[in-house]
């Protein structure tokens, strides 16, 4: 009986594998560090793959990232109790306690940031010449300055808090927002215009049958900027359905192949729901989807379950 269960598997599998290398077209999204590398993939096949975004998108954010960068180095030697800051009632006590494992009696930290200051002042001293606008290098330049006066200040007192991280972040968030805007010029301007080229590529046909699949980390899974981005582009009546976000640990090592086998499973099942359970949308819905087949029928059971009435109350 079990081998039902065994050849469906092998079969589906080979039908997958046999629908992924029909799939087209597919715009496959890693949603990286430089904005985002793309992929126009057809009929299974790698058509086309850039960086569409300009270098001040990386510039931008590597900047900005500059408080995270220092706080990365000395959060292990917070104090593990949350202190009176304005926002105390939002910090999480445990959280906290598992972020500062050291805790403030050592000093470990001090080697590993004047390292992270010579990158800042080497980005400091190379700011001039990138090429930015002239408010984000503004911007760049009272960021840095305010890290590198943060972490002078900690070095030489051998002593840091979480208050005093507060005022340095505090005082450069206006800069930062700064950043976030170049960044986002930079990456709705790269990202519209190659979209512009390959629908006129594809055609309009083609085009309104588009998916599009992006990779995301879950730090930004549940509203990624490409995917804002993109699919007010797409045709609408199909954007819900042919956007797909798919939430990883870290990027694969072939994003075509890994998006083409993830997107034909979902190709495949929204015709199996159809014709494997014709008689009931509600179920063919679970399958097409993200709900497992169970789950409502699991959630029907629980209610009457004495253990689950008892968590409840």
């Amino acid at each position: 009986m079990n081998q039902i269960d065994t050849d469906m598997q092998r079969h589906y599998d080979l039908l997958r594998a046999s629908v992924a290398r029909h799939l087209g077209p597919v715009i496959v999204v890693n949603n990286d560090a430089k904005g985002g590398e793309y992929f126009l993939v057809d009929r299974g096949r790698t058509v086309e793959r850039l960086h569409p975004v300009g270098p001040v998108f990386e510039l931008a954010k590597s900047v900005a990232h500059t408080p995270l960068g220092i706080y990365s180095v000395v959060a292990p030697y917070l104090s593990p109790k949350v202190p009176p800051v304005g926002n105390a009632d939002r910090i999480d006590p445990h959280d906290l306690e598992q972020v500062a494992h050291i805790g403030p009696s050592s000093t470990a930290w001090i080697d590993p940031l004047r390292k992270f200051a010579a990158t800042l002042e080497t980005a400091r001293r190379n700011l001039p010449g990138a090429n930015m606008p002239g408010a984000l290098e503004d911007a760049g330049r009272s960021i840095l300055d305010s890290g590198l006066d943060f972490i002078t200040d900690a070095v030489t007192s051998h002593s840091f808090d979480m208050q005093g991280f507060q005022d340095f972040s505090s005082a450069v968030y206006g800069h930062i927002r700064t950043t976030m805007y170049w960044a986002s010029k930079a990456q709705i301007e790269g990202v519209h215009a190659l979209l512009k080229r390959w629908r006129a590529q594809l055609g309009e046909s083609a085009w309104s049958e588009l998916y599009v699949f992006i990779f995301e980390l879950w730090t930004t899974a549940a509203l990624n900027q490409n995917a804002v981005i993109i699919k007010p582009c797409m045709d609408q009546k199909r954007a819900d359905s042919h956007l797909i976000n798919q939430m990883i640990a870290q990027f694969p090592s072939d994003p075509v192949a890994t998006a083409l086998d993830n997107l034909a499973r979902i190709v495949q099942d929204n015709i199996a729901a159809e014709m494997v359970f014709p008689t009931d949308p509600d179920v063919a819905t679970a399958l097409a989807g993200e709900e497992d087949l169970l789950a409502q029928e699991i959630l029907k059971q629980l209610r009457d379950c004495p253990f689950h009435t008892a968590a409840k109350k």
